[in-house]
């Protein structure tokens, strides 16, 4: 009976297209954009150049596909944390809030990345719409966590509540990525809880 392979030639298939993303991902945060050329990318990849229209239809896309993985990967850095929160919805939110002001959502690297791929959000759309994704992702799961609290709060309020800790929480994550050594270890976590904790008029000392 022939072996089927099938399920090896997927695998390589994604590796293959991953290697792409990370060596773009490596490119922007040693040098900005500019830096992500081709032959720049299938040289770290290890791939020759032809392979990038393979799996993306142009640069262009492979380089949105890397901006892509970059805020998922942050929003799943955060999440991770749930899985071993508990049921507790006070709990839940102050974990979520705490791994996102900690390493490695909290990282000089991820921070050089995402402002290179700030500065085209404005002349590319469909970098703005990645962007509005990642955006809506993170701040949907921040008010289904917020929902959840046992106190009296609407849809509306939930959602202005989520959109107002998403800002504190990308404000500190900003300066403390940008500065690394100028906090605390854990300083950025119990501004963030206190921060949230005073707009959400909810103590999540205890949590």
């Amino acid at each position: 009976m022939p072996i089927d392979r099938r399920p090896y030639r997927r695998e390589s298939e994604e590796a293959r297209r991953d290697a792409l993303i990370l060596a773009t991902l490596d490119l922007v945060a040693e040098g900005g954009l500019q830096a992500a050329t081709v032959r720049a990318i299938t040289d770290r990849a290890g791939v020759t150049p032809g392979l990038i229209r393979h799996y993306f239809l142009t640069k262009e896309e492979l380089t949105r596909a890397a901006f892509r993985r970059l805020m998922d990967r942050m929003t799943a850095d955060s999440a991770l944390t749930l899985q071993s929160a508990g049921e507790n919805p006070a709990r839940r939110l102050a974990a979520f809030v705490t791994a996102s002001l900690s390493p490695p959502v909290v990282d000089p690297k991820r921070l050089g990345l995402w402002a290179a791929f700030l500065t085209i959000l404005r002349t590319d759309p469909p970098t703005r719409e990645v962007h509005e994704h990642a955006y809506r992702a993170y701040r949907d799961l921040l008010e289904t966590l917020i929902r959840d609290l046992p106190r009296a709060a609407g849809p509306d309020q939930c959602r202005r509540e989520a959109i107002a800790c998403n800002a504190v929480i990308d404000g500190l994550w900003l300066e403390g990525s940008a500065l690394p050594d100028g906090f605390a270890p854990g300083e950025l976590a119990e501004i963030g809880l206190s921060a949230v904790a005073a707009i959400l008029k909810f103590d999540l000392t205890g949590a």
